[in-house]
């Protein structure tokens, strides 16, 4: 089943036209933030489960807003002086000496848990900004 969307271009033009593209830019980063936060909040009790020093829940890091493929885009890495990016995605995925580990899917869980408060940030940052 599939959803089609009209109107959205002319729907994004109107509001740049009323409001500049410099205060929807403001709204839309804004927006990001608050999502990018929820999401990380989410994560982070992810990973709460299942952790041992924490430093993966430390390293949690917000990048953005930034553009990417003429997008506005926020990217959550890990970033710190532990260097968990580097075993990040073991946790996620697993390895063939340990496919199921504590971590397994943490990330995938995080991101359907948000997905709500995701939504409900942006819609309110937008509301705000409008």
């Amino acid at each position: 089943m599939s959803v089609k969307i009209t109107g959205l271009e002319k729907l994004l033009t109107e509001l740049e036209s009323r409001f500049g593209k410099d205060k929807m830019q403001r709204i839309s980063d804004k927006a990001l933030m608050d999502a990018a936060n929820e999401f990380v909040k989410a994560l982070k009790s992810e990973f709460e489960r299942f952790k041992d020093q924490g430093y993966s829940i430390e390293e949690i890091t917000i990048k953005g807003p930034i553009w990417k493929n003429g997008v506005r885009t926020v990217a959550i890495h890990w970033k710190g002086p532990h260097g968990r990016y580097r075993i990040i995605h073991l946790n996620e995925w697993g390895t063939v000496n340990n496919p199921n580990p504590a971590g397994k899917g943490a990330i995938a869980r995080a991101m359907r848990n948000s997905e709500t408060a995701y939504r409900n940030a942006v819609r309110k940052a937008l509301k705000e900004g409008l």
